[in-house]
């Protein structure tokens, strides 16, 4: 998986996006955790971090393959939604998302098993 200390745009593309979608969910989930253990700065760096690796799927996920139009709209979605979500500290929204996203993590181990 990708870490804070070596995420790089190039490997990033490299990566299935089963495995980005696997990677933004976990740090979406840690974004909740935190926000539910009140411990904000950690919030805030996992969602900075998550944002970050978002960001990097919209310039990279599927690039020059079929149904990157759909692709790129459902994440900005995502991205909008999760951004509403840790503005408002909206706990159950940030489960949602932790929980709907945590289907791709799953799916990842499953298939490097």
């Amino acid at each position: 998986m990708i870490t804070e200390n070596n995420l790089d745009a190039d490997r990033w593309a490299s990566i299935s996006l089963m495995e980005q979608m696997a990677n933004i969910g976990s740090e979406v989930g840690r974004t909740c955790k935190w926000l539910m253990k009140g411990k904000s700065d950690m919030a805030e760096k996992a969602f900075i971090r998550s944002l970050d690796i978002i960001d990097l799927t919209i310039k990279y996920g599927r690039y020059n393959q079929p149904g990157r139009g759909e692709l790129l709209k459902e994440l900005c979605r995502l991205r909008e939604y999760f951004c509403e979500a840790y503005t408002n500290h909206d706990i159950n929204t940030l489960k949602i998302l932790d929980k709907d996203l945590g289907h791709y993590a799953t799916a990842f181990r499953r298939n490097i098993t």
